[in-house]
């Protein structure tokens, strides 16, 4: 029994009877966990900390006890009976987690009647797609006695979401590490300059600008920003510039390069042309995300320097970023190989790729990650929509790593996350002797700080492991 969308109607104890049943529906999301940690102010780690609740009993963000059963209080007074019914008491026993994408049905049946004070008890239950019970109960109302019918209230969406997500766990993971020599490449504009410098202030870097020197100091001077103590290393232009970092990069003069206002062509251009910067990898980038709404950050690849990789392209874009997951605490990532669906197709070559790769890593030629493709972006990320299409996989539903069949797919992925679901994003280049921040030219000083504690943490893994 369900009221209709648009008028909530109760039922009266005389139109109650013993084996009455009503039952609802209710998808658990991200956003229920953290509007009803808001609301109650129980922000126990296990609910709202994926890191913490990775390592409990649950392996993994579970809900709070109570978020079911306010499920089942609902149901009992917008439904069974319905308004009017006053709550006298409720027992629970919490059976089994409920995690983020568990579909639910929640049922309550009349079972016993008295009629002097119109008291009615109720068998609560709530069950999992499974089928499984995951809480019970007996529920004791005051049934109503007069008929109410009314239309509807339908109340606005709740949205927790920040504007932006921040990069505060990034920040926080390159915090303890010793800053590194780093070439910053042509930093002449105010954006790419403070980025420099905002990381030179965290003790991310020991900048090096390689730049025009008069046009640098001009710039710090209009912007207000100091050059006291930083060196300089001057040069004529951008592409001197480049040449410049990458022999300084071959020499073992700086660790990590960062970009800074000139075209990444440029800059890898002259990455590639220093035989020492080379390694057996080829270079690809990987953009790190924060997602408000996705309850884990995301790597991204390759969204900036493979333009139609091949599948032997693919394998180091796939181990390139499995190598940045490692580096930053993901000891067995989940890698999701994305194409436009979920089954092999010769007519979309990118599913061929997809499962070329997954059998590459069953095989041992990619390794340190689960791999799984092809899979649509819908169910590489969403949980419901991976079991909606039957889809039975360790991956699907809960990808750390995104691989994009080329790159303007994954550009346009990131810069739609990033300007229209308010992410965090930076990104770092791998496959070189020494990692490279990579941003946008029109990233703000915060994703250029963020991307130098990206780069800072491969500095210091290449100095335990050389790529």
């Amino acid at each position: 029994m369900n009221a209709s969308d648009d008028i909530i109607e109760n039922i009266t104890y005389d139109e109650l009877h013993v084996g009455q049943t009503a039952r609802l529906c209710r998808t658990l999301t991200k956003e229920d966990i953290a509007a009803f940690a808001a609301v109650s102010g129980d922000v126990n780690p296990a609910h709202v900390d994926p890191e913490y609740a990775g390592h409990t009993l649950f392996h993994g963000v579970i809900a709070h006890g109570m978020w079911g059963a306010a499920l089942i209080s609902r149901l009992l007074g917008t439904v069974l009976p319905g308004p009017g019914t006053i709550y006298l008491g409720q027992t629970l026993q919490f059976l089994k987690p409920v995690r983020i994408g568990d579909e639910l049905r929640i049922t309550a049946t009349v079972t016993s009647m008295e009629p002097a004070k119109k008291h009615v008890l109720l068998d609560c239950e709530i069950k999992n797609q499974t089928g499984a019970v995951v809480l019970n109960g007996v529920a004791t109302v005051i049934a109503p006695s007069e008929k109410v019918r009314r239309p509807r209230v339908h109340l606005p969406s709740i949205s927790l979401s920040q504007v932006h997500a921040n990069y505060a766990s990034l920040m926080e993971a390159a915090a303890p590490l010793t800053p590194v020599r780093c070439g910053v490449v042509h930093p002449c504009d105010e954006a790419s300059l403070r980025g420099a410098l905002d990381a030179a202030t965290h003790k991310l870097i020991v900048p090096v600008l390689i730049a025009p020197a008069a046009r640098l100091r001009a710039l710090a001077e209009g912007a207000g920003l100091s050059l006291e103590g930083v060196e300089l290393v001057d040069v004529p232009h951008s592409h001197a510039a480049a040449a410049r970092a990458a022999a300084m990069a071959a020499a073992g003069e700086v660790e990590m390069l960062m970009k800074g206002s000139l075209h990444t062509d440029e800059m890898i251009s002259a990455v590639l042309a220093a035989p020492g910067l080379r390694t057996a990898r080829r270079l690809s980038h990987v953009f790190r995300i924060e997602v408000p709404l996705y309850d884990k950050v995301l790597l991204i690849s390759d969204g900036a320097l493979n333009i139609q990789p091949t599948l032997d392209d693919k394998v180091d874009i796939v181990q390139n970023a499995i190598e940045l997951a490692h580096a930053l605490g993901t000891t067995q990532p989940k890698v999701a190989i994305l194409s436009a669906v979920e089954t092999v197709t010769p007519k979309i070559p990118s599913t061929l790729d997809a499962a070329a790769l997954c059998k590459m890593a069953e095989r041992g030629q990619i390794s340190g990650a689960l791999l799984d493709g092809p899979l649509a972006f819908d169910n590489a990320i969403s949980p419901m929509a991976a079991r909606a299409k039957g889809i039975v996989s360790e991956v699907a539903g809960h990808a750390d790593i995104l691989i994009a069949p080329d790159l303007e797919a994954g550009n346009l992925l990131a810069k739609q996350l990033e300007y229209l679901a308010g992410a965090a994003v930076c990104g770092v280049v791998l496959g070189a002797a020494v990692p490279i921040a990579l941003t946008s030219r029109a990233d703000d000083a915060a994703a250029r700080t963020a991307s130098a504690a990206l780069a800072l943490i491969l500095a210091h893994r290449y100095r335990q492991q050389q790529p």
